[in-house]
């Protein structure tokens, strides 16, 4: 019985756990039913053969039944004939059925329970694969799904990253702003204070040309 040891140790098993430790869990899930399905073939054949057992104690007891049924019916006819001699010979034939029988029962019980634990046995692992199967692609979405999530979670990732960079390039334009602001201090105190004697020089310069401009245009009126 190590097909059927084998099938209730995978029966027993948790194929989640299972599905944790392998790599690629989607052809995992496909060869454990290909296994199961091995494992059905194998006890189908064994179911086949305990029942076809069942039958042949059937068929043997029923046969001696049926043996001690007619000596028991010859033993009344060989009394209807007053012939006792015969009739003992028939009971004596039906004592050693009877003991023979006796075996052929227990043999055909013992048959009966093995072919209705076999029946279980198989109903039970084509009512499982079924099941499975029905999950495969139940488990095949969630392993879809998962493989989406770690690419979103990747691209999160990226993302992240790209926000990183991108408050680390506001840093760099204020601190580059800073430096221009302390180029500009330093070159205003690099400067030095403003001389107000030269725009005051300037302003009456300027006012001094206007004033000959204007004796000159003056004269040149007299003259007319």
């Amino acid at each position: 019985m190590s097909i059927l040891g084998r099938f209730r140790d995978i029966m027993a098993s948790n194929i989640n756990a299972l599905l944790d430790k392998v790599e690629d869990p989607e052809k995992m899930i496909d060869q454990y039913l290909r296994n199961l399905n091995s494992d059905l073939g194998k006890v189908k054949a064994e179911t086949a053969s305990i029942m076809a057992e069942e039958q042949r104690a059937k068929r043997a007891l029923d046969e001696c039944i049926e043996e001690m049924n007619k000596l028991q019916n010859y033993a009344i006819k060989a009394l209807e004939t007053n012939n006792e001699s015969d009739a003992r010979k028939f009971l004596e034939k039906k004592s050693v059925l009877a003991a023979k029988e006796t075996g052929l029962k227990e043999a055909y019980d013992l048959a009966v329970s093995n072919a209705k634990k076999m029946r279980e046995m198989h109903d039970k692992l084509v009512s499982d694969i079924r099941d499975l199967e029905s999950r495969k692609d139940m488990i095949k979405g969630k392993l879809a799904v998962a493989k989406t999530q770690e690419r979103i979670n990747k691209i999160g990732s990226s993302i992240e990253g790209a926000n990183h960079s991108i408050s680390a390039f506001d840093r760099m334009e204020e601190k580059a702003n800073q430096a221009l602001d302390k180029a500009n201090a330093m070159a205003e105190l690099n400067a030095g204070p403003e001389d107000e004697t030269k725009d005051l020089m300037a302003k009456y310069e300027n006012n001094t040309n206007i004033d000959k401009e204007l004796e000159a245009l003056k004269e040149s009126l007299k003259n007319k």
